[in-house]
């Protein structure tokens, strides 16, 4: 059915002609909430309600933009409604300094954690989801941006849009939304590593880069702390959301990889096994671990990493079961 036939219909009432109008845009309006929010799970609930509020205005829309900017400007809207005096999401990194190797310190449940994105939510990869980066680093850096900043510079640098289109999405003049974009580039640019000067899409993993991954992930499976060595940058970085400390250099980072590895220490987390993924378009790895005793494999975190110039530059590991069942995985493997 033609796309005016359906809006018709839905404005008449019809449900499924809505659902039909609406549908083709869930992945890009997710992946929008999601940079807007940090939040996987966030930006679900966010796309419902810009649904939700879409249905409820349906009326309203007199088809003067697409359907696509009005649902845009409709989940904007949602996620600053959304963002209104709540805390921005982070990684270990924006809360403290690296830690020695020694440190213990208890999980934050209290804190707002940043949560990575499945690369199979962006499949089939959409022309202009494609051409956006949703990396870990332009994330973290985007929520140090106020919402509004955020939002302006998302709708121009990351969705493409003319300042005069983003401006009316936002209810703002083009001056107001030209200043909010000047001041959100610059904070943006302080917050990115010194080697991201800018935001383009970072290209898929080259076939050196998964073989990177690929020997990372056996080295953790045999616990071999040398064949890690042999991987990892000398100034590593690694964090362990939702523990608050992290990790900088190869030997801090093999320090505490031995103690969580000594059966011996009361931190003790068992033996691994890892299932390939891809998260924010990096290669991650699901690492599940079996305790002495158990009969399976369990989920213990999801890791994102950050390849450069042939080893890891940077891993997150996010210790959040939810995410396994978030991400398609099992919930456990065989022995």
């Amino acid at each position: 059915m033609a796309a005016a036939d359906l809006l018709t219909d839905a404005r008449a009432g019809d449900e499924a002609a809505f659902e039909g109008l609406v549908e083709p845009h869930r992945r890009e309006l997710r992946v929008h909430c999601y940079r807007m929010l940090g939040s996987l799970e966030d930006a679900e609930d966010l796309v419902q309600e810009t649904f939700l509020r879409a249905w409820r205005h349906l009326g309203g829309f007199e088809g003067r933009s697409s359907l696509r900017a009005w649902l845009y400007k409709i989940a904007t809207n949602a996620c600053l409604d959304a963002l209104d005096g709540r805390a921005r999401r982070v990684l270990p990194p924006d809360l403290r300094p690296p830690a020695g190797a020694d440190a213990d310190l208890p999980p934050r449940t209290d804190v707002a954690w940043l949560q990575p994105f499945p690369d199979q939510l962006l499949e089939p990869a959409d022309a202009v989801v494609a051409r956006e980066t949703i990396e870990l680093a332009f994330l973290a850096a985007l929520q140090h941006l106020p919402p509004a900043q955020r939002a302006v510079l998302i709708l121009r640098d990351v969705v493409g849009w003319p300042a005069k289109q983003a401006a009316e999405q936002l209810g703002l003049s083009v001056a107001a939304a030209n200043s909010n974009l000047h001041r959100a580039r610059a904070a943006l640019r302080a917050q990115l590593p010194a080697d991201r000067s800018d935001w383009r899409p970072p290209a898929p993993p080259s076939e050196d880069e998964q073989v990177v991954v690929r020997r990372y992930m056996d080295a953790l499976e045999r616990a071999d702390l040398e064949g890690i060595a042999k991987l990892l940058a000398d100034d590593v970085r690694a964090s362990m959301p939702p523990w608050p400390i992290w990790f900088q250099g190869r030997d801090a980072v093999l320090s505490a990889l031995a103690a969580s590895w000594d059966p011996g220490r009361p931190g003790y987390v068992g033996r691994f096994r890892t299932l390939a993924v891809g998260a924010n378009r990096q290669p991650a790895g699901a690492c599940y671990t079996r305790m002495p005793g158990d009969a399976e494999y369990r989920p213990f975190a999801l890791g994102v990493l950050r390849i450069e110039g042939g080893v890891v530059a940077e891993t997150v590991s996010f210790h959040d079961v939810r995410l396994f069942e978030l991400f398609g995985l099992p919930a456990t493997l065989p022995p």
